[in-house]
């Protein structure tokens, strides 16, 4: 992908001021679209706060859960939209060893440090660079994640690349280096219903994961460590299925890691495939990421509101690409240990298409 800086914002871009942080930091709201599908993604967090894609009328829709103004993402939130880091999912205990030096990192669990911690990623102003690519318009955001925040050894330098590309997918490219040997597993946390944001219950969706396995959790979330077959689970759609012809068998529905690969791929590559049979949206998921996180939002409880309506249980997927949970407690699972001189890069696309 050749890329070309704009002092000026290229075709199929626009920025808007979204108002500003408690110490006065100014917040942008910047617009990508291809003239089919457009994206909205704000520097706080590098939220994803809106993408309208076409049914297979024509007919446009707000397929992410966001809000339409700063004050909610400011105030605590599922992590809509956001970027996550330093760590995407769960670390144990917070507990984190690297060549034999213990790290406590705070939490934000009882018994666990999710996402980053409280102020991961996702909470972060980043800064922002308009692009004009071979592929489509761009966003280019740029964060240091300092020594020592929310507990992580090394000064890490973190490019996150969203493009709105031909083809109708949202590509986002993830690009990191560090000063000091640390650990770094980076996601997109979007929430997605297909018939729109708000418009109920994902049940109907059509799901395809191309995994064949998944890691087994403990009663805190943690992976305990064994990789086994989806066959004769819930957890089973290597064949198309709808989710709630599963679901019931979930009391707490779907959060868990399904296991793509043992290594991460150097291309992207098919990893889930959503159809919504009414307006015959589909989205398919193609990652370098040899993990990915089904979640059906069941905390959702009604008690937020955003640009789509009332946000319910079971009212949203969230298919995140990722290394494995935990994965620094597990000398098996693929490293997320990055060490001066070498870079982190992965690749997620979400691309959209009707039938």
């Amino acid at each position: 992908m050749t890329t070309t800086p704009f002092s000026a914002a290229p075709e199929g871009f626009s920025c808007e001021a979204f108002g500003k942080t408690p110490e006065g930091v100014p917040v942008e709201l910047y617009t990508l679209s291809n003239g089919r599908i457009t994206a909205k993604i704000t520097t706080l967090g590098g939220i994803l706060t809106q993408l309208l894609v076409p049914d297979r009328t024509g007919q446009m829709a707000d397929v992410v859960l966001g809000y339409d103004n700063l004050d909610q993402y400011l105030a605590p939130h599922p992590f809509f939209g956001s970027l996550i880091g330093r760590y995407a999912n769960r670390i144990a205990n917070g507990h984190l060893v690297i060549d034999g030096q213990t790290y406590a990192l705070p939490l934000n669990e009882p018994t666990n440090q999710l996402h980053g911690g409280a102020g991961g990623f996702h909470t972060r102003v980043w800064k922002a660079e308009a692009l004009k690519t071979s592929e489509g318009p761009a966003l280019k955001l740029r964060y240091t994640s300092v020594d020592g925040e929310e507990g992580y050894p090394g000064e890490v330098q973190v490019e996150v690349t969203y493009v709105v590309t031909q083809d109708n997918g949202l590509k986002i490219q993830y690009h990191a280096t560090t000063d000091k040997a640390t650990v770094v597993n980076l996601t997109n946390h979007a929430y997605f219903n297909l018939a729109g944001a708000g418009s109920g219950k994902v049940f109907d969706h059509e799901l395809m994961i191309a995994a064949d396995q998944y890691t087994p959790m403990d009663e805190h979330q943690i992976p305990t460590g064994e990789i086994v077959p989806v066959k004769g689970t819930a957890l089973d759609f290597t064949a198309p299925a709808a989710i709630g012809s599963k679901i019931g068998a979930l009391p707490s529905g779907y959060d868990h890691n399904y296991v793509l690969s043992l290594k991460p791929a150097s291309e992207p590559v098919l990893a889930a495939r959503v159809v919504e049979p009414k307006g015959g949206r589909v989205m398919e998921v193609l990652t370098t990421e040899p993990g990915m996180q089904l979640y059906t939002a069941v905390h959702l409880d009604g008690s937020l509101k955003g640009i789509g309506g009332t946000y319910q249980s079971y009212g949203a997927l969230c298919l995140e690409t990722q290394h494995f949970p935990d994965s620094p407690n597990h000398a098996h699972f693929p490293t997320t240990t990055l060490r001066p001189g070498e870079c982190f890069d992965s690749v997620t696309v979400y691309r959209f298409t009707t039938r």
